[in-house]
C-alpha cells in the first residue's frame, strides 16, 4: 500500500477553475487516506472571479452557481486569501518555497484585441471593461458615459448579447437585481434608443445559449429587428442539434413582427464583417463588409460595403488572458503555456510543481461544465507527479499570513467575505427596490468591512 499523500497547495484565482480545482484536489488526496492544505489566493477583495465580476446582473439562474462554489469553500479544507496579487504581494518564487505546488486559475478578464482602423477612437469600448462597469468591479471608474443614441456590439457570443440586453433595457426592469447603485444612476439617464449586434456569420453559427436568446425577446418596451436577408440558410430543420434548432426558431420568430412603438429597438445583423470604425475625434459610425456562408461555419466576404451611424462601439470578440510575473505566457494565444496542466517554458520544458486549469489553460472557451473537467485533468496529473516524487517538498515552513502581515497586505479571508456578504444582502433588504442584494463596489470599503469581521473572530 503506498504512503498517504500530504500535500501542501496554492491555488492563484478564486473564480470557478480555482475552487473546482481546490474541492477537486481535497477529493482525490482524501481518497488516498492523506492530508491538503490549501490556499485559494485571489486579486480582489471578494471570490468567485467572472460569477461575480462577468456575469450579467438579470442572470440569477446562472449566479446560482455561487451556492455550490459558496458551499466549496465554507467545507474549510480551502482557506480563502483574497486582496492578494501575485507577482506583487508576493512572488511566484515564494509561493513554491511553501507550497508543494501552484496552481494558476487566472482566467481571462481582458478583450480581445479587434484589429480595424478606428478602433481606438473615443465611443470605442471592450465589452469586458463595460461589464466590469454594470458588475461593480472595483477596479473600474465608477460613471460611464451613455450618451449615444445609437449603439453598436460587435460579435456574436453570450457577452455581446449580455451588453446589448443590458444597454437595450430600461432601467426600471433592472432595479430589482444586485446592480450597484452607481450603475443603476447612469443607466436612468442613458440615451440609447437603438443598439445594433453585429455578426460576421449568419443566424446557423451564432454563439449564443437558447437561454439568452429568449430573454432578448422577452425584455419590456423593447422591439427586435432582423432582416429576411440574413436567413436564405437559417431552417430549424436543418439544425446542426437541438439547442441550434430552438434559437432558430426563436430568430424566425422573430421575422416580420410589427413595431409596438417601443422606446428602444434592438436590431441583430448577420453576415458582416467589420472594417473599420468612421470618425475623427470619436466614433460616428462602423464600415462593415457583407459576407456570405461558404460551409462548414466559415463565411467569405461578397465585396459589398455597407456602413452604419452609430456613436459607441463595444468589442465582444472574445476574452484574453494576461500575464502571470515570472510564468511563461503566450502572448499570441492569451494563455499560459501548458501540456494538460502542467506549465512548460519557452523549450516545452514541464515547470516543476507549477500547473493551470480554466481559461488561462486553454483559452476563454466552454461554460461551467467545462471547467470542472479541465480541473480534473490538471488534478489527476498533479496527483501523478506529487505520487511519482516529482514535487519539491516546502523549503519554508511557517503560515504564509505572518509574510503578509510583515509587509502589511491587507488581504481578507473567508469569515471577512461573509461578513461582506451580509452587508450587501443587508443593503439590498433594506434598498427601496429591494433586492437580493447590492453590491460594495469600493475596493477599500470592501476591505474595510472584510477586515473588521476577520479581525473580531
Amino acid at each position: 500500500m503506498s504512503q498517504p499523500l500530504n500535500l501542501r497547495v496554492a491555488i492563484v484565482g478564486a473564480g470557478p477553475a480555482g475552487i473546482y480545482a481546490g474541492n477537486i484536489l481535497s477529493g482525490a488526496v482524501a481518497e488516498r487516506g492523506g492530508e491538503v492544505a490549501i490556499d485559494l489566493f485571489e486579486s480582489l477583495p471578494a471570490p468567485y472571479g467572472l460569477i461575480r465580476y462577468g456575469v450579467a446582473p438579470d442572470h440569477p439562474r446562472i449566479k446560482g452557481i455561487v451556492t455550490s462554489l459558496h458551499e466549496m469553500l465554507d467545507a474549510g479544507s480551502i482557506r480563502f486569501i483574497g486582496n492578494v496579487e501575485v507577482g506583487r504581494h508576493i512572488s511566484l518564487d515564494e509561493l513554491q518555497e511553501r507550497y508543494d505546488a501552484v496552481i494558476l486559475a487566472t482566467g481571462a478578464i481582458r478583450d480581445a484585441a479587434l484589429d480595424i482602423p478606428g478602433v481606438d477612437l473615443p465611443g470605442s469600448f471592450g465589452a469586458a471593461d463595460f461589464v466590469a462597469w454594470y458588475d461593480g468591479h472595483p477596479d473600474v471608474p465608477t460613471d460611464w458615459a451613455l450618451d449615444a443614441p445609437e449603439v453598436a456590439v460587435i460579435g456574436n457570443g453570450n457577452v455581446a448579447l449580455d451588453v446589448a440586453r443590458v444597454l437595450a433595457k430600461h432601467a426600471v426592469d433592472l432595479r430589482s437585481t444586485e446592480i450597484p447603485d452607481n450603475v443603476l444612476a447612469g443607466l436612468e439617464t442613458s440615451a440609447v434608443t437603438d443598439v445594433h449586434v453585429f455578426g460576421r456569420r449568419g443566424p446557423a453559427d451564432i454563439k449564443f445559449t437558447p437561454i439568452e436568446l429568449r430573454e432578448l425577446g422577452e425584455v419590456p418596451n423593447v422591439d427586435i429587428v432582423v432582416h429576411d436577408e440574413d436567413f436564405a440558410d437559417a431552417d430549424p430543420a436543418n439544425a446542426a442539434n437541438n439547442q441550434l434548432k430552438v434559437m432558430l426558431r426563436v430568430l424566425n420568430s422573430w421575422r416580420g413582427r410589427e413595431s409596438t412603438g417601443a422606446t428602444r429597438r434592438l436590431h441583430l445583423h448577420f453576415y458582416h464583417q467589420p472594417v473599420a470604425v468612421l470618425g475623427t475625434d470619436r466614433v460616428e459610425g462602423l464600415r462593415f463588409e457583407r459576407t456570405r456562408p461558404v460551409g462548414d461555419g466559415r463565411v467569405e466576404g461578397t465585396g459589398e460595403i455597407r456602413e452604419y451611424p452609430v456613436q459607441q462601439v463595444y468589442r465582444a470578440v472574445g476574452y484574453f488572458g494576461s500575464p502571470v510575473v515570472d510564468v511563461p505566457f503566450d502572448a499570441a494565444r492569451g494563455v499560459i503555456p501548458n501540456v494538460e496542466g502542467r506549465v512548460v517554458d519557452a523549450g516545452d520544458a514541464v515547470v516543476p510543481g507549477v500547473y493551470a486549469t480554466g481559461w488561462i489553460k486553454r483559452g476563454p472557451v466552454g461554460l461551467i461544465g467545462h471547467t470542472k473537467s479541465d480541473a480534473m485533468e490538471t488534478i489527476s496529473h498533479l496527483v501523478a507527479d506529487a505520487e511519482a516524487g516529482a514535487l519539491a517538498a516546502p523549503a519554508v515552513g511557517g503560515d504564509v499570513l505572518t509574510l503578509l502581515d510583515e509587509r502589511e497586505v491587507e488581504y481578507t479571508t473567508w469569515d471577512g467575505w461573509r461578513s461582506l456578504d451580509a452587508h450587501e444582502r443587508d443593503l439590498g433588504a433594506g434598498h427601496r427596490h429591494t433586492r437580493e442584494r447590492v453590491k460594495v463596489v469600493p475596493r477599500d470599503e470592501q476591505v474595510a468591512i472584510s477586515r473588521a469581521a476577520s479581525l473580531t473572530r
